[in-house]
């Protein structure tokens, strides 16, 4: 198995939203916003090359969308997922597997891409993975997370019968823990959480002897590892507090590490109890680990 850390850009996302109820005072130190309150955020996605298969865990923003949505955005770097992929000698069309860890549009959006008038998937040969409970939260979607879930980078996945879904593991209505892990593939399993939208999903990859979690949104990023640290965007912060303070305790207890998503600087950390709480220890880039 080898993992690659496939970076698609950086986008910029405002940061009272980004950090929810924490002041400005505090999180600016953290990542400072420009003139508008805006920071930058990576689009960092993760492949994975294991045997006949190769596994894209995200897919960024994409390119589709008109002027005046990427305006909203500002799209910038000069990476791309093409660029990226290419650099460790991968084009789209050799990726078996799409793992979508939610369907908001800085996740899925380069799933899709236009071709002529028609919208086609990106990647011809791939499943794309999601499970039936999100697909279904993101495809009827409330008014407050409607804006984040666009059809256009959705119902052509399943229009293109390249869809699958995972199932989602069962629990009595009275346990309030972590749902059971799933298992996706040799040494990958599945962990769902549900703050920041409905059964969002996060590969557990076992890897020359360490546990990687790729956090999606629970933990943007290493600004984001204070418990409080939850940004206005989760659907039901109170879950998302519960699900970092739980993930937290097992991840420093099981010597995980860290990747992140959206992070504009780090790629991967480790973590160490420090007064304050769970902090980061070491924080270094995926390449550092090396391969089999």
């Amino acid at each position: 198995m080898k993992l690659y850390a496939i970076n698609t850009g950086h986008f910029k996302l405002d940061g009272g939203a980004m950090f929810g109820v924490v002041p400005k005072t505090i999180w600016n130190k953290l990542n400072p916003a420009d003139e508008k309150n805006l920071c930058s955020w990576a689009l960092r996605c993760l492949l994975i090359e294991d045997g006949d298969r190769l596994i894209l865990v995200d897919t960024g923003n994409g390119d589709k969308q008109d002027e005046k949505f990427f305006g909203h955005y500002y799209l910038h770097g000069e990476d791309t997922l093409n660029k990226s992929l290419s650099r460790y000698g991968f084009h789209r069309d050799d990726v078996t597997d799409v793992f979508l860890t939610h369907l908001h549009f800085d996740h899925c959006g380069g799933s899709i891409i236009r071709r002529g008038d028609q919208l086609v998937p990106a990647f011809k040969n791939a499943t794309y993975w999601s499970n039936e409970s999100h697909w279904n939260w993101a495809t009827n979607p409330n008014e407050r997370e409607k804006a984040s879930f666009l059809k256009e980078n959705i119902l052509p996945i399943q229009e293109s019968g390249q869809l699958k879904f995972l199932p989602v593991p069962e629990r009595s209505p009275t346990d309030m823990g972590p749902l059971p892990l799933a298992t996706f593939h040799d040494n990958l399993s599945i962990r769902f959480v549900c703050g920041h939208t409905d059964a969002m999903m996060l590969p557990q990859i076992r890897y020359r002897n360490k546990t990687i979690i790729f956090m999606a949104d629970l933990f943007p990023s290493i600004a984001h590892l204070p418990i409080p640290y939850v940004m206005a965007y989760d659907m039901f912060p109170l879950i998302t507090l519960q699900e970092k303070k739980s993930f937290l305790s097992e991840a420093l207890y099981g010597e995980y590490i860290l990747f992140f998503e959206h992070d504009p600087v780090n790629e991967c950390c480790s973590l160490q109890q420090t007064e304050k709480g769970i902090r980061q220890k070491d924080v270094f880039r995926l390449d550092d680990l090396g391969g089999d």
